[in-house]
């Protein structure tokens, strides 16, 4: 009779119920154990806990499947929400389960893949699984231990509700099924309740809205499966955890070759910067983050001759490639990121500088563009600064200018580098006298002279000859350059101040 139930309490974890079976592909959604097998490779997974609260009705594994599997050959830890298992809620045992995985990714140092589908916290069991010291904080506080030391990588199939919607915010990427996935503090109806705010789910928090307007989510996946083919990308990128080198590949030419003439000299035209950025990479080498958010920013893993290299452009085609608030914040966790996980930095700027005006003052544009600079300044990773075309003011200094120590700051024949462009830094030092001139063609006159005389002060090969510059290179050479600096710059010295840590602004 024991080992019956035994065998029947195992049976009931392995797969869903015929009702909730059918939920799931109304959804459009894989059961839990699917997913985690298009995660790991084939027979490698071990799983932890599996009869967890077996004595209870109904709660097989206690609605998440925890353990260790090989990803691409290299180890790493899978927490998985059952949600055919009372919606991926937690219990106490829950809780204690996804504490041990992440006990064990601090002590082993491997990698965490979050495959998160969950209601959130039973309220019947809160007393068990909440304010403890082994209540659910102590994933959160554990999380955040990891944070650099391990990728963390969140797919999002569903609900994050509540408290556990923190998992993702703690996670190096949060890649959300459209459609189905959601991560909210309060529900709508909560919302409705609390503040009186009537509001859909999408609206308070769908996917589209995180991946758009908040910045929550990174990236969307049009179902389970692109979902998690894009988390084993991103991870192809990175260490298993900040010890070792970024992986490399096997090398693959760009996908064009770059003409010398594909930057518009004109500082004024759009120019989108992936253009740029596909002559650079290896070929179909470029994994975009945040591509729907701050989109006047780019960010993003490719490969050099195979190696990863961590990409911050400015996309002048959009908004002028101006920084905001948000392309701030966006740029600067990609650089911790990539500066946590030994990934070489490149710049590309074709930036006017920061946004003005009331809106983003009140906004904290000093602060954010602060975070920027500081996430720069800190960076120890190998970083090259390749000035595409303008570069203006602090937007000079947030891409890594030559004042922030690059191991090399190189400018197109395009480049154009200054306080500010020269239409507004005449009319800054001269409108007085301008404005005292009547004559239609006199003025104009006057101002293009003072114009040219502002162009010759910043002039290139100035700029070049100053030892500003380390190199001016020709678009079509540029690919080749960067791959033997960065080979030389591998075994690169990462010391760092001895301290505790900054205080960055936020």
């Amino acid at each position: 009779m024991h080992d019956k139930e035994l065998r029947a309490a195992r049976e009931s974890t392995l797969a869903p119920s015929e009702k909730a079976a059918a939920k799931l592909a109304s959804q459009h959604k894989l059961y839990v154990r699917e997913r985690i097998a298009l995660l790991v490779d084939d027979g490698s997974f071990v799983e932890d806990g599996q009869l967890a609260n077996a004595l209870a009705a109904d709660l097989p594994a206690d609605g998440v499947v925890t353990g260790q599997g090989l990803v691409d050959g290299r180890p790493a830890l899978v927490v998985a929400n059952d949600p055919s298992v009372k919606a991926g809620s937690w219990g106490a045992r829950t809780v204690e389960k996804i504490i041990r995985i992440t006990e064990r990714a601090l002590v082993e140092e491997l990698p965490i893949f979050w495959l998160i589908d969950s209601a959130g916290g039973r309220i019947t069991d809160q007393v068990a699984l909440f304010p403890g010291r082994r209540g659910a904080g102590k994933i959160f506080h554990n999380q955040v231990a990891l944070s650099g030391k391990v990728p963390q990588i969140c797919c999002l199939f569903g609900p994050s509700a509540a408290g556990g919607a923190y998992i993702p915010a703690f996670c190096d990427i949060v890649i959300m099924v459209e459609g189905n996935a959601s991560m909210y503090l309060g529900s709508p109806r909560m919302a409705e309740m609390v503040v009186g705010e009537k509001v859909t789910l999408e609206e308070m928090g769908g996917a589209r809205m995180h991946a758009t307007v908040s910045g929550c989510g990174d990236n969307l996946a049009d179902d389970d499966e692109d979902a998690i083919e894009q988390a084993r990308l991103f991870f192809s990128y990175l260490p298993t955890c900040w010890r070792e080198p970024a992986p490399d590949s096997a090398a693959e030419p760009a996908a064009v070759e770059l003409a010398d003439d594909c930057v518009p000299a004109q500082e004024s035209a759009p120019f989108d910067i992936h253009g740029m950025i596909d002559g650079l990479v290896d070929d179909g080498s470029f994994f975009e983050i945040k591509p729907l958010f701050a989109v006047e920013v780019v960010v993003g893993f490719g490969r050099l001759d195979g190696r990863p290299v961590g990409i911050v452009a400015n996309n002048s085609a959009v908004r002028g490639g101006v920084l905001f608030v948000d392309s701030a914040d966006k740029c600067a966790r990609f650089i911790w990121l990539c500066d946590a996980f030994n990934v070489p930095l490149l710049y590309l700027a074709d930036v006017p500088g920061f946004m003005i005006g009331s809106d983003v003052e009140r906004q904290g544009i000093i602060r954010h563009g602060a975070k920027m600079i500081t996430a720069v300044s800190e960076a120890t990773v190998p970083q090259v600064s390749v000035i595409v075309r303008k570069a203006y003011g602090a937007g000079l200094y947030a891409m890594a200018g030559p004042g922030f120590m690059p191991d090399a700051c190189i400018a197109l024949p395009t480049a154009k580098i200054a306080i500010m462009g020269p239409q507004a830094a005449v009319n800054a030092v001269y409108a007085n006298k301008i404005a005292e001139i009547a004559d239609t063609d006199e003025r104009d006159e006057y101002v293009a002279t003072k114009r040219a005389e502002y162009e010759q002060d910043v002039d290139l090969l100035r700029l070049a000859a100053d030892l500003v510059l380390d190199a001016v290179i020709e678009p079509g050479e540029l690919r080749g350059e960067l791959i033997r600096r960065y080979a030389v710059l591998v075994g690169k010295s990462r010391d760092v101040a001895a301290k505790r840590h900054g205080v960055p602004p936020t």
